[in-house]
């Protein structure tokens, strides 16, 4: 038998839509290089590795062309294969070791609800270069432990981005979100381009919204949020704060399951 993964689209109920991610399932530990080739033979923004330990998960989060500290699509993704697939009982907690600490995340309903630490972002003041790379003139430019953080002036402006990736992919940060709010059943919207990574545009960035969440719910004195990220393929989260941590809420459908022939 070869070493099973799976393809899910996470953040959606919907196939073909929401953020697309890779899950492979470890019976024994491989070398980061095997894992960074499986990653850039899916292709996918993220590729998650799992490996049973004692009280849970050791996982780990490759894009197509590094490893990355904190993922929330693929993590939303392997928690919905290891309830689906029956390696948890949907009761179950589902606990991860991770880059970041241990995460975990259970079923609210028809949702998975995953606990991250909030990374709330810092006001960098005024910052040309980075306005210019987006096309946009900034209400709020801030930098958390990973991203930079750019509120525009509304959600047209962040729907109509034209990025310069190459201006991106310069900047001293994993990527950059581009957010607004809010209007409609949505307390915010955004996008996210990580270039500097190997992922132009993502469709939809859990680990964003451990800024995002923290810097809308001081402007909105609110906790309880609903957002959309405004990729071509979109894709809804719930988001609440919780001092330090982040709740993430979201749905997940398999596209496919397979496996890795073994050589």
């Amino acid at each position: 038998m070869g070493t099973p993964i799976f393809q899910v689209d996470a953040f959606t109920n919907r196939l073909f839509s929401g953020n697309p991610a890779g899950v492979c399932l470890l019976d024994k530990s491989r070398p980061d290089e095997w894992m960074a080739a499986v990653a850039q033979e899916m292709n996918l923004s993220e590729t998650a590795f799992l490996q049973p330990i004692d009280d849970g998960y050791h996982l780990r989060w490759f894009t197509p062309k590094v490893e990355v500290a904190l993922c929330g699509h693929a993590t939303l993704a392997s928690t919905h294969v290891l309830w689906e697939c029956g390696y948890l009982k949907t009761n179950q907690v589902a606990r991860f070791h991770t880059l970041s600490g241990v995460l975990t995340a259970r079923t609210d309903g028809i949702w998975i609800e995953m606990d991250f630490p909030a990374k709330p972002p810092i006001e960098v003041g005024s910052f040309p270069e980075l306005e210019d790379a987006l096309g946009v003139t900034a209400v709020f430019t801030g930098k958390s432990a990973f991203d930079y953080l750019v509120e525009a002036a509304s959600q047209e402006q962040v729907k109509s981005l034209s990025v310069d990736m190459q201006k991106l992919r310069n900047l001293p940060a994993r990527g950059v979100i581009v957010t607004a709010g809010p209007t409609g059943k949505y307390d915010f919207i955004s996008r996210f381009f990580a270039p500097a990574v190997g992922v132009d545009e993502d469709p939809v960035t859990g680990s964003a919204h451990c800024t995002l969440g923290p810097y809308w719910a001081g402007k909105l004195g609110k906790e309880d949020l609903v957002a959309y990220q405004a990729s071509a393929r979109g894709g809804e989260v719930g988001v609440s704060v919780c001092g330090d941590r982040v709740l993430l809420r979201g749905q997940a459908v398999t596209v496919f399951r397979s496996e890795l022939c073994e050589n």
